[in-house]
């Protein structure tokens, strides 16, 4: 039996184990608050609904030993956890013996002496990375579609949780392809070849150019002037009669003016070409609409998931018409949230508050900037080419709870082999009450505020030693 296999075995037994719950019990569930985790609690909802099943659902930040207590003491006899768990599965399985549990997640998973009556669904234990292969949200698809086939009319929310979680790399890898196949036949999702440039159905065509950061567009990328008169050059009108043009607006003529143009201004860039990629349309969604785009999507359900607003992304995906109106404005208060994060950081890169190692940052933005919000500042910077290559950014702040939330992302992961989530675990080693999660990409930890101190010389020695060996190699 191969990998694929034993991920299909394991998916058959969880289905099967699923369909013996008592229908009058109801369900405690339990899933993350990005783009991913809204998206396989949006896919879990779609199927206990389907199947007449009662359930409770809470969105969270992270899962820590006070939430596990907290759930352990409520009267329900199964939880389901959804994009979230793996790191925690040794208190999952103490705190909620005896219970009927089900972790459906791919993040990496905390060494464990046995999962006990805990079921759990990751390809990591079949041998097949999840921080590349599956999100959380194909993770809790292929069960779903297990339990019932009919399921598979999600299939393009699977690809919004998988794109959120940035494991499309101008593709997919085996699994994730195998559900984008499934969304395409069903009509969901729509693969061209295009301009890799987001915000194609909703900003302006001049917005979008000043706006991308991945690819940097020299002379262009954050210039509202250098992008307009950019267009002006390359023969494009930006203005459409009184309003402004958008990328979907171009006629094919434009189009090839535009991808000439961009490639001509990254010529001195390593890959001036690869501007072009997958764009990931759904055709059943309005034109012009966040929710057209899969990449779009993925941003607004971000926006809900961070804002505490996860409710208006879990029903803007199972398809509500009146809740996807409020999601959509809710990306107005989230662009506002970036922008204060971004001013903060320009204002204060020099500060105290901002260490600049050898290869490395390290942005403590304290209070100073929403703690849901600093994985999206590190993101943001990773990918605007004003970091040098191969640097570390770790960003945290500080959470009403007293605990301060991590993120760590990279500029550029070289040799592809280095897992972030074991660059955080080693940083917190020896910090009471803190977790670590995430995986190879993109990882975070949560912390108690008042040992910050003793973090940040923790992490200056981690994230030195890792900067000189990524450095050589």
């Amino acid at each position: 039996m191969d990998h694929y296999e034993q991920f299909d075995d394991q998916l058959r037994k969880a289905a099967e184990a699923f369909k013996k719950i008592d229908k009058k019990e109801v369900i405690r569930m339990i899933s993350h608050l990005d783009a991913d985790g809204i998206s396989a609690a949006s896919i879990m909802i779609k199927l206990l609904n389907n199947d007449n099943r009662k359930y409770s659902v809470s969105i969270v930040q992270q899962l820590n030993l006070a939430l596990l207590n907290q759930l352990a003491s409520e009267p329900y006899n199964c939880f389901i956890f959804t994009d979230i768990g793996s790191g925690v599965i040794s208190d999952i399985k103490e705190l909620l013996k005896g219970k009927n549990v089900f972790v459906l997640d791919h993040h990496s998973i905390e060494a464990a002496d046995g999962f006990g009556s805990v079921i759990l669904v990751n390809p990591h234990t079949c041998g097949i990375d999840g921080g590349k292969e599956i999100s959380g949200a194909g993770v809790v698809f292929r069960f779903a579609c297990a339990v019932d086939k009919a399921m598979e009319e999600l299939a393009h929310i699977a690809i919004v949780g998988a794109i959120g979680d940035l494991q499309e790399q101008n593709g997919f890898l085996r699994l994730n392809d195998e559900i984008l196949k499934i969304a395409v036949e069903k009509g969901k999702i729509k693969v061209s070849k295009g301009l890799r440039i987001f915000g194609s159905q909703t900003k302006p065509l001049h917005k979008a150019l000043e706006y991308c950061t991945d690819p940097y567009i020299p002379g262009v990328s954050g210039s509202e002037s250098g992008a307009i008169q950019f267009l002006y050059q390359i023969g494009i009108e930006p203005k459409n009669g009184n309003g402004w043009k958008k990328i979907v607006h171009l006629d094919e003529e434009d189009m090839k003016k535009l991808v000439t143009g961009v490639i001509m201004k990254r010529f001195n860039e390593a890959n001036p070409d690869d501007v072009l990629g997958n764009i990931y349309i759904f055709p059943h969604e309005q034109e012009e609409s966040p929710t057209r785009d899969a990449k779009e999507f993925a941003t607004l359900l971000n926006a809900c998931g961070r804002l505490g607003r996860a409710s208006l992304g879990i029903g803007t995906c199972l398809g509500d018409k009146k809740i996807r109106q409020q999601a959509i404005r809710s990306l107005t208060d989230y662009k506002k949230e970036i922008v204060n994060a971004l001013n903060w950081y320009n204002d204060n890169k020099f500060s105290d508050d901002i260490f600049w190692g050898d290869r490395f940052v390290i942005i403590n933005a304290k209070q100073n900037v929403m703690s849901t919000m600093i994985g999206t500042l590190a993101s943001i910077l990773s990918k605007s080419n004003l970091m040098a290559n191969n640097t570390f950014i770790l960003s945290m702040a500080q959470a009403i709870d007293g605990n301060t939330k991590i993120s760590l992302r990279t500029t550029n992961n070289i040799n592809g082999n280095l897992d972030l989530r074991k660059v955080i675990e080693e940083s917190i080693n020896g910090i009471g009450n803190s977790e670590a999660g995430g995986h190879q990409n993109a990882a975070g930890a949560v912390i108690p505020t008042e040992k910050e101190s003793v973090f940040l010389e923790a992490a200056k020695e981690v994230l030195g030693k890792y900067a000189v060996e990524e450095k050589i190699g």
